[in-house]
């Protein structure tokens, strides 16, 4: 990596880290079920999936990439907040909401990148 590169995965880490801090840091509840990492990973993930197509769309220089998504994506969106919460839901028996939260956060998750990609490619074809 180059000095350039260093530095746009630090400011794109830095953004995504303190975003998600910021949604984090004050619970929102669904009944009991906290939604806040829900959130940030579909959030990211949407996010992902349009600078994937836009990348995709404009040939964008790699180094765009460890911007957003290594960096801003990569720090904002969090599997181990997702892990940890699930994991506390098992030990609290609270079966039925660790399943809604995996096929919460894995499922949306994957149908947020796609329709995110989805979305910029209808918008910018000709």
């Amino acid at each position: 990596m180059k000095g350039i590169e260093y530095l746009l995965l630090g400011i794109g880490a830095l953004a995504g880290a303190f975003l998600r801090y910021k949604i984090a840091e004050s619970p929102i509840l669904l009944g009991v079920l906290p939604i806040n990492i829900l959130i940030i990973n579909v959030v990211g993930s949407f996010i992902l999936g349009i600078f994937v197509a836009i990348s995709m769309n404009f040939n964008l220089d790699p180094k765009y990439s460890i911007l957003i998504a290594i960096g801003f994506c990569g720090s904002f969106t969090t599997m181990s907040s997702f892990a940890l919460q699930s994991v506390s839901l098992i030990d609290s028996k609270h079966f039925v909401l660790f399943g809604l939260n995996l096929i919460g956060n894995v499922g949306l998750s994957i149908l947020a990148l796609v329709l995110g990609r989805a979305i910029m490619l209808a918008i910018m074809r000709p």
